[in-house]
């Protein structure tokens, strides 16, 4: 069985107003994962997902770069303690 992990990250750059949240959420649901992803005051998205540690892997690959119109220029993870809290993956409004 493989290991279920959470990861909590925040993305900089051209992130907002180029359908990040979106694709963040149908990538994020594409590998299974559960958690979030929300817009920040000061232009960075931030997110967490949970789930097996290969498809977090993929999901943490996949954001340092976004989607096409995305230009990311700073990229953060921090590894948390797995809760297995979220029953999906959802697009938070601040």
């Amino acid at each position: 069985m493989n290991e279920k992990v959470r990861v909590h990250i925040f993305v900089s750059g051209l992130v907002q107003g180029v359908f990040f949240r979106a694709n963040t959420r149908e990538k994020a649901r594409e590998l299974g994962l559960t958690g979030w992803v929300k817009n920040l005051p000061d232009r960075q998205v931030e997110a967490v997902f949970e789930g097996e540690r290969g498809n977090v892997q993929k999901m943490i690959e996949w954001a340092k770069k976004g989607p096409s119109n995305a230009k990311v220029d700073g990229f953060k993870a921090d590894f948390e303690e797995y809760t297995g809290e979220f029953d999906n993956f959802e697009v938070k409004y601040y």
